[in-house]
């Protein structure tokens, strides 16, 4: 037969596999064949991927697609045009941004895919956050109607503290009552974990103590420490527990939490472990100061080290980026004022290469499983998205695995116009980005005619 598509002369990274070499072939935007090297076969359009390592492409289950200093919502297609393109700059070829809103997510929804998709040059799905009685009372519908099956909750909405979102606060009970319905209709609870009680007290004793936020990032982390978010996370995996309904802890940050959520799993909960990029690389003594105020904050070097040892032992599951793309103007005002967050999607997959690795030793396949496979197992991706697997979409990064590339705020695609990785010398290059077999980034530079090609993707956890 004729294929669409072929891959050729690469280094394959099949699921549960070192990279080999063998050839994909694909038809109507899925992987029709695994081939042995040189095998004889007829495409319509062949790529040479000599020296090339061929990942399935990366999915990004954590991030917030907003609009200027709105981290809510996409508003126009020009903000899914730019992270969009940001993320297959990085190999990105799936993300799943999470929606926040105080409506019943049945009034916005159709209006935000609708603007997402014109500007979308990769798949992307979204979590809604569940925060009125209304949204929860829909949870069913959402499940059904929009192919949603993951709700994140923010614990830390107390005490007046979601009005900092335009959101109400909540408690445990609905917390509670959100893992039940998760567990009636097939979901995963993705919940925000901090004792937003604790850190309220504690930042008034620090801010008393340092009113002008010298101290920077060192100041923040001390007032929300990592306790804060090791009681929430023990807290929050008991009660989906008791209702029967599986967790995927966000953000992970810290040795202690880290700890909390291993004890937890030992136990019987059903959790999956999520951590970032930034706190992989970045400790309370980064020299960018402010910048790199972000919630959870950055901790200390032992505990970044402590998620390297969980990436290592296989206790972390996923890597995910968190990306908010406010521009550094939100950071100004001191530690207490800056808004917390900072973008990450075009330096996900190689920052993970270069000091993953390169730099750490760990295996290609294990960042598969970190970026790839795991995440579309735990967000209702798998069996069309995740791994290089006949009858899977033909998303594809394709990466020179000695290839460096220096990051820049200068080249930036995010418009948020800047990364905390600026200066650093990475190594581990994306040089083609395939999404449904279609391409996305070819030769390292983003392909004009792939926006607006991107496509909403149901999701279920159904066999």
């Amino acid at each position: 037969m004729t294929y669409d598509f072929l891959i050729r002369n690469g280094s394959v990274a099949l699921p549960n596999a070192d990279p080999a070499p063998a050839d994909v072939a694909v038809v109507d935007g899925k992987i029709a064949a695994i081939l042995s090297p040189g095998t004889s076969a007829e495409a319509k359009r062949t790529l040479d991927a000599r020296g090339l390592t061929v990942l399935p492409g990366i999915i990004d289950v954590h991030l917030h697609l907003g609009h200027g200093a709105d981290i809510s919502r996409p508003r126009a297609a020009s903000d899914a045009i730019s992270e969009t393109g940001a993320a297959a700059s990085g190999g990105i070829t799936t993300m799943i941004p999470y929606l926040l809103a105080a409506e019943e997510h049945r009034e916005i929804f159709d209006d935000v895919v609708a603007v997402t998709t014109a500007g979308a040059r990769i798949d992307f799905g979204y979590h809604l956050i569940i925060s009125t009685e209304d949204q929860l009372a829909a949870v069913p519908h959402y499940v059904r109607e929009f192919g949603v099956p993951s709700f994140k909750i923010f614990m830390n909405n107390r005490g007046g503290e979601g009005a900092r979102l335009g959101l109400p606060d909540i408690d445990d009970a609905f917390l509670y009552r959100l893992a039940v319905a998760c567990t009636e209709n097939g979901a995963v609870l993705c919940p925000h974990p901090e004792n937003i009680e604790v850190a309220q007290f504690l930042r008034k004793a620090v801010m008393a103590a340092d009113p002008d936020g010298k101290g920077g990032l060192a100041a923040w982390n001390a007032s929300r420490p990592p306790f804060i978010e090791a009681d929430a996370i023990q807290r929050a995996a008991l009660l989906c527990k008791a209702a029967g309904a599986p967790i995927y802890v966000v953000h992970t940050s810290s040795a202690e939490a880290l700890a909390a959520a291993e004890h937890a799993r030992a136990s019987g909960v059903d959790i999956t472990i999520e951590t970032c990029p930034h706190y992989l690389t970045h400790d309370v003594d980064w020299t960018g100061g402010d910048v790199g105020k972000i919630n959870p904050p950055l901790r200390e070097a032992a505990d970044r080290e402590a998620l390297w040892a969980g990436i290592a032992s296989g206790s972390v599951d996923t890597v995910a980026t968190d990306h908010v793309h406010r521009t550094a103007c939100a950071k100004a005002g001191g530690i207490w004022k800056a808004s917390p967050g900072c973008p990450g999607l075009e330096t996900l997959l190689p920052v993970m290469l270069s000091e993953g690795h390169h730099k750490r030793g760990v295996p290609i396949r294990r960042l598969v499983s970190l970026l790839a496979e795991k995440p579309a197992r735990s967000m209702g991706l798998w069996g069309r998205k995740g791994g290089i697997v006949v009858g899977f979409d033909a998303d594809f990064a394709i990466v020179d695995l000695e290839g460096t590339q220096r990051a820049s705020n200068a080249t930036t695609q995010s418009d948020a116009g800047y990364t905390i990785y600026d200066g650093w010398d990475l190594k581990g290059r994306v040089l083609h980005t395939i999404v449904r077999g279609r391409p996305v980034v070819a030769d390292g530079k983003l392909v004009e005619d792939a926006i607006g090609t991107g496509q909403y993707v149901r999701r279920s956890f159904a066999a």
